[in-house]
């Protein structure tokens, strides 16, 4: 979404005020949870709808890796 965009993550977190080490365990999957507010400000920054941020995985997937 941030290539679409053309923004980067330094950017993003800028707009956000989010601190860009939290937006990069976003990034790269390591997330345990999301809260809806940082959802929200995600997905108007981005002119985007949640389910194109997020991936459903159930827990089998979650243990094989």
């Amino acid at each position: 979404m941030l290539a679409r965009r053309k923004m980067t993550l330094t950017e993003l977190s800028r707009r956000l005020d989010i601190a860009l080490p939290n937006l990069s365990i976003l990034k790269n999957g390591h997330a345990k949870a999301i809260r809806m507010a940082l959802l929200d400000a995600l997905c108007r920054k981005l002119d985007c709808q949640p389910g194109e941020l997020l991936v459903w995985e159930s827990d089998d997937a979650a243990e094989k890796e």
